[in-house]
């Protein structure tokens, strides 16, 4: 990891940024991309996505009710883009109407524990851990019977997207990470970081806590508006559009996968056995074969990898940009142009 990055807003990717600095280290390191990408024609909008927001879709895949929007022509190529923590569907938004506008079928769930996406069973563990969070994407997809997608995301979005293409990758047609390589493991974690370094990873340490569970639970708009200001210090989001994402931290499992997550990363739960084998295969760092864009914003305040530590671990064809002009953490939301764009490019690398 990186001790000069600052924050810590779950981006987690704790377990990725320790992995990254720990294990990939040692790599040889493959110089990053940065060129200018065919850009989406200016005009494009995002009038279908604002009337589609309004109408959450709903689908039984797995163990969960997943809510989602879907944004395009239902014969339009399948893009899945899965949000973080603690951001929700919204962050998408005007993605969805600009590659709505190229054509593209784009579907948004929201992860468990986040808006109307709800267990089926009182009795499944309200489990955190990385697997089984792509598991669900996976199961998304049966349920939808898509075979294939370009999968994007940020923050848990993107160490999702990463353990799909990772696990599964004649599923994902192309990848999109904000922050790059994000898979991580307990064993990596127990590797104690720099002071400062460690100071970014507050919350995860705060979680740890009864304390930090209950004041979660008591604050959690308040808990997440300041994680919001501190991921992108040089966003200035209003009021309106944070109060439209915290709806979905209302959702009654919240606070529980939320926790779990974090307990997880730090090995003080040890999660479901059934997974047990994909988070042995996901500690040994496996590369990613499919094509591959990673972004960075050049305001991210939130803890993450350079560029140049995770570029070897994409063994298809890979190019990175960062993204300039103060964008913070929540890329997709921050910068949604350039990342559209993106997935336009990894799109074009498949054909």
């Amino acid at each position: 990891m990186n001790s000069r990055t600052a924050f810590g807003s779950r981006f987690f990717w704790g377990a990725a940024l320790i992995f990254a600095a720990l294990e990939l280290g040692s790599l040889n390191v493959v110089k990053a991309q940065h060129k200018q990408i065919a850009s989406i024609e200016d005009g494009a909008n995002a009038t279908v996505a604002a009337a589609t927001f309004d109408h959450i879709k709903q689908i039984k895949a797995g163990v969960l009710d997943v809510g989602y929007v879907e944004v395009g022509l239902a014969d339009g190529e399948p893009v899945i883009l899965l949000h973080g923590w603690p951001y929700d569907i919204y962050s998408y938004k005007e993605v969805s109407g600009m590659l709505a506008d190229k054509g593209f079928r784009v579907l948004i769930p929201y992860l468990r524990g986040y808006g109307t996406t709800r267990f089926l069973s009182s009795e499944t563990p309200r489990n955190g851990q990385q697997s089984v969070v792509a598991v669900d994407i996976i199961a998304f997809m049966d349920a939808l019977k898509i075979k294939k997608a370009v999968v994007g995301g940020f923050d848990w979005g993107a160490r999702t997207a990463n353990i799909m293409a990772a696990l599964w990758p004649e599923r994902v047609k192309g990848l999109v990470s904000v922050s790059g390589y994000l898979i991580g493991s307990q064993q990596a974690n127990k590797t104690p970081l720099p002071p400062k370094a460690e100071l970014s990873w507050w919350y995860q340490f705060y979680f740890a806590t009864e304390r930090g569970r209950a004041g979660y639970e008591a604050n959690t708009r308040d808990f997440n508006k300041l994680i919001w200001q501190i991921a992108s210090p040089q966003w200035h989001f209003t009021d309106a559009a944070y109060n439209q994402s915290a709806t979905a931290f209302d959702n009654p499992d919240h606070v529980k996968i939320v926790i779990d997550n974090y307990r997880w990363r730090l090995g003080l739960v040890t999660g479901e056995s059934k997974y047990d084998e994909l988070e042995k295969k996901l500690a040994a760092g496996p590369a990613i074969i499919v094509p591959t864009v990673t972004l960075e914003g050049d305001a991210n305040g939130a803890p993450h990898p350079d560029p140049s530590v995770y570029a070897s671990k994409f063994k298809g064809k890979y190019a990175h940009h960062t993204i300039t002009g103060g964008v913070g953490h929540n890329l997709p939301q921050e910068a949604p142009k350039a990342f559209a764009d993106a997935i336009i490019e990894v799109n074009n690398f498949t054909k």
